[in-house]
């Protein structure tokens, strides 16, 4: 992470700790065929209600290309948190280019349900 200030835009922020848990189910949702890249393919998820949740890079330039995303999720009910790195976030996805905004799907036969159902919670929290 650089010395640099985040957007205050880009609300809510989640810590250190809560990045390394959200990078490493975005990772895992990745293997398990349960996410898209991009903020355009993240509000075709959210449109088509199977978003889980979205996740953003605050580190976006300009913030307001994904500023929309928000605001679609709440309208749905899905919990959305922004990560400090589009770096950091694009590797989690498996790719090598810098990634803006992800959104994991849902699934009904996933392994990954409860790990995803806690994470929605603890991003819910950081909401209140």
């Amino acid at each position: 992470m650089t010395g640099e200030a985040v957007n205050p835009k880009a609300y809510p922020l989640a810590d250190s700790h809560l990045t390394i848990t959200i990078l490493d189910l975005v990772q895992q949702a990745a293997n398990y065929k349960q996410l898209k890249k991009g903020a355009n393919e993240a509000t075709k998820t959210l449109n088509r209600g199977i978003s889980e949740f979205v996740v953003m890079a605050a580190d976006a330039e300009p913030l307001e290309i994904l500023l929309h995303l928000p605001l679609l999720a709440e309208d749905k009910n899905v919990p959305y948190v922004f990560v400090p790195s589009k770096q950091a976030l694009g590797r989690a996805c498996g790719v090598t280019r810098p990634v803006i905004a992800c959104s994991v799907t849902s699934n009904e036969a996933s392994q990954l349900k409860t790990q995803i159902q806690q994470l929605k919670d603890a991003i819910e929290k950081l909401l209140i």
